[in-house]
This record gives C-alpha cells, structure tokens and sequence, in this order.
C-alpha cells in the first residue's frame, strides 16, 4: 500500500473510534441521570411517577446519542475506507 493509503486509514480508524467513544458520554449521562431520580425518589415518594417518567426520556435521549455515534463510526469505517 501506498503511505498516503495507509494515513487515510490511519485516520478513517480514528474518526471512527471519535464517533464510537459517544457511547462513553452516553453511559455516563444515564448512570447521572439514574442516581438523580433514585435520590430524588428518596426524597419524595409521592413524585415517583412524574420522576420515573422524565427519566425514561431522558434515558432515551441519551440513548439515541450512543446509537448515532455508532452509526456515524459504521458509515466511517464501510463508505470512508
């Protein structure tokens, strides 16, 4: 191979663990988030519902983040190298 293939490897490789790393900040936001809702079910039972349910969408949103890195990193690695 030719060196400026193999830098254009090299680099497509890390453009997509950049991408793929989202789902760090992801697990991260969501065990956050979590602990938040535990403590703050502690406090007020009576709030349950209404905390839980912020947290399902929350938990999604973080969610949906990690899966679009993931996808970006996928496209990265077959449409890019």
């Amino acid at each position: 191979m030719k060196e400026k293939e193999i830098f254009i490897m090299s680099l497509v490789a890390i453009g997509a663990a950049i991408a793929a790393l989202t789902g760090i900040g992801a697990g991260v936001g969501i065990g956050k988030a979590t602990a938040s809702a535990v403590e703050s079910v502690a406090r007020q039972p009576e709030a349950g519902g209404e905390i839980s349910k912020n947290l399902l969408l929350g938990c999604a949103l973080a969610e949906a983040t990690a899966i679009y890195g993931m996808v970006v990193a996928i496209l990265i690695i077959f449409f890019v190298g």
